[in-house]
């Protein structure tokens, strides 16, 4: 069915708002779900039903607990993971802004980050070139096992350019978590290939996926950038484990590079990486193909799509369950 954004965007505040954030908080998550939302990406709305992400009681104020004049370590107080990976951002485009490069790390945050495209987008907003990656609970396999190890571990990078940005964002997981989430809450299967159940057999029913473990992409390739975004999110940041040596907390780190380190100015810098992607559209395509596209450039023109006929297509299932999570709550705008 078809929803009108400032409808699904009223809906999704109040969502947000009955789960126990702040206005401000609200605000922040509202965004990036949003941001999600409208370009086809799986971290959206689907997170705030069922379970969905309430707010810790005891959440206390994000802190930075160590800061040079290029990089901070920030305790997120046990925040939604989106606030405090939006806290990173703005700190480290502060930090390139006034010293070139700027490398901010975050612990003890109590959920999922979303489209952390977002952030990275943000990034390259800003004329930055931007990394951001996010470490979770145990969700998937290394390669050569069934046992969920890894988060999904997802990474994006915004680079600058005259025009949108690029930015690449995806899982090292075969397939995102919430998308296995929005599958089940469809009714449909996932595909053939990217998770295991509880025994270690391939399966297509995001049920039995949900209680065993995604794969890699990639095989032992993806895999192993799994790892190395583990590094990055786990032992670098100092997360939190249990006695068991189970997570218990989301590690995240962005950072951000100013082009002009190493460019003549921005501006050249966003010419030349213009330029390169006019030469990537005119190459030979293979047969079928109908035109090669940047990373964020499918995302980018669903959002133009959708904001140009003013709604959304939505599943009726699922936005009849995002009004009823946020029923009791006057939209706070």
């Amino acid at each position: 069915m078809k929803i009108p954004i400032e409808a699904l965007r009223s809906a999704t505040r109040r969502a947000i708002a009955a789960q126990g954030f702040n206005a401000a908080d609200t605000e922040i998550i509202l965004e990036i779900i949003m941001y999600a939302q409208l370009r086809g990406n799986n971290q959206n709305v689907i997170k705030l039903l069922g379970a969905g992400m309430p707010a810790d009681p005891a959440a206390r104020e994000i802190r930075v607990v160590k800061d040079t004049k290029l990089s901070a370590l920030i305790d997120g107080g046990w925040n939604q993971g989106m606030v405090v990976v939006d806290r990173a951002t703005g700190l480290a485009i502060e930090k390139a802004q006034a010293h070139g490069f700027g490398i901010v790390g975050t612990r003890r945050s109590n959920s999922p980050t979303g489209a952390i495209g977002y952030f990275a987008r943000t990034l390259a907003d800003a004329g930055m070139i931007g990394f951001v990656c996010s470490g979770s609970m145990e969700l998937m396999a290394m390669h050569g096992s069934y046992e969920p190890f890894f988060g999904t571990n997802p990474l994006a990078i915004g680079i600058p350019t005259a025009g949108n940005p690029i930015v690449f964002d995806m899982a090292t997981a075969a397939i995102a978590w919430y998308g296995i989430h929005l599958a089940h809450a469809e009714g449909r299967s996932i595909p053939e290939g990217v998770a295991y159940d509880c025994d270690g057999q391939i399966t297509t029913d995001p049920a039995a996926a949900l209680a065993g473990a995604i794969r890699a992409f990639g095989g032992y390739k993806g895999a192993a950038l799994a790892l190395i975004v583990e590094v990055l999110t786990r032992p670098l940041v100092g997360a939190v484990r249990d006695d068991a040596g189970k997570k218990r907390d989301w590690g995240n780190l962005v950072f951000a590079i100013d082009p002009e380190l190493l460019a003549d100015d921005l501006a050249s810098f966003q010419d030349g990486v213009s330029d390169l992607l006019a030469r990537l559209k005119r190459l030979k395509r293979l047969p079928g193909v109908e035109e090669i596209l940047a990373p964020g450039e499918r995302g980018d023109r669903i959002h133009e799509r959708i904001m140009a006929a003013g709604e959304i297509e939505m599943d009726e299932q699922i936005w009849l369950d995002l009004q009823a999570v946020g029923a009791s709550v006057d939209d706070p705008d």
